[in-house]
């Protein structure tokens, strides 16, 4: 799926408390006047491209950020939203340090000539699934016959879709694909537009679900990996020439992330409260549910933040591949790295 969140975020978050929001925001501006830390004169501006606006998938960067660790290795991080480009493109010309990808992306990028590089997956795990009112009756794959798919109609959607449907015993021509674009998914299904949509658990489920007070239900991918593939969305991502002219950076870039992100992991209400700072705008009892629920998925057991495997990267390529979605063969291997992570 291309886009990290297809929820419509609200405005108006309260944070509690004058004396916590006054020392994260004294975090927010770093440690650059302690004793030991770099100057503002010393730091290296260093952009990062989102995929999407901020939600969970981020916590970690905005954690880092908001504690001054970037500044801490000499980065002064700058943080942007994608606007007619995306993430990929922008890393790929250089306008842009560091982005937020996903493999869907990368591995066409990477056929079309883009040097663009995984450097560190923010989930280890996809965190797809397919979203449906409880009301509908769908609770497996085959429960997409008779029903209406509600989505952007890219070829990687009928695709899975078919997969999912077929793996499961049903006929995938007896869904029908509607293209519905970025609006609303909730209201959509209730409206009986569409039956199911695409969307990510942690995010957009939880939303219907802890915001909304829906009934809903959801079949997550990562519960049929026998008829599709695992792969790696979203993810951070570098151009080659980067990783080769500027490895310490990308290691300093990385490093501070992955405290970031062991923060989310570790204390996940604090990591809700630091990325609700940065983007006031979202919705509060959504971004505490969902750091709850990231908090055990942003690693896997007996792997560190960030690790990619590269059997993951060559089942996913091949799937594209033999379903005619890139252009020619794709080197797995080189389309990711862990050389660059902290040590495990």
């Amino acid at each position: 799926m291309i886009n990290v969140t297809r929820a419509r975020f609200r405005l108006a978050v309260a944070l509690g408390g004058l004396a916590l929001t006054s020392m994260l925001l004294a975090a927010c501006d770093g440690d650059a006047a302690d004793e030991g830390a770099p100057t503002a004169e010393a730091l290296t501006t260093v952009t990062l491209m989102l995929n999407w606006t901020p939600n969970n998938h981020h916590a970690g960067i905005y954690v880092a950020q908001a504690n001054g660790w970037y500044r801490e290795v000499g980065i002064d991080l700058q943080i942007v939203e994608p606007a007619a480009a995306t993430a990929d493109q922008v890393v790929a010309s250089g306008a842009a340090d560091f982005g937020i990808s996903q493999a869907e992306s990368i591995l066409p990028a990477r056929a079309a000539g883009a040097e663009v590089v995984s450097i560190a997956t923010l989930l280890p795990h996809n965190d797809s699934s397919m979203m449906a009112l409880a009301s509908s009756g769908i609770t497996r794959p085959r429960d997409f016959e008779g029903k209406t798919y509600g989505g952007w109609g890219g070829p990687l959607e009928q695709q899975l879709l078919n997969e999912l449907v077929a793996c499961d015993g049903g006929d995938p021509s007896a869904v029908t694909f509607v293209e519905v674009g970025n609006i609303d998914y909730l209201a959509g299904m209730e409206q009986g537009r569409f039956d199911v949509v695409w969307v990510f658990e942690g995010w957009d489920v939880l939303r219907a679900t802890e915001v909304e007070g829906k009934a809903m239900t959801s079949v997550a991918f990562i519960d049929y990996l026998d008829c599709i593939p695992d792969w790696y969305t979203p993810t951070i991502i570098a151009n080659q020439r980067t990783l080769d002219e500027r490895p310490e950076l990308v290691r300093a870039f990385l490093a501070a992330t992955a405290r970031g992100y062991a923060v989310a992991i570790e204390d996940p209400e604090q990591a809700a409260t630091l990325l609700l700072l940065q983007a006031p705008e979202l919705d509060e009892t959504l971004v505490r549910a969902s750091a709850t629920y990231h908090a055990t998925r942003y690693a896997s057991d007996g792997a560190g933040w960030g690790v990619q495997s590269v059997n993951v990267w060559t089942r996913f390529e091949a799937f594209l591949r033999e379903s005619g979605l890139l252009e020619r063969e794709v080197d797995p291997a080189a389309a990711f790295t862990n050389e660059f992570l902290p040590a495990q």
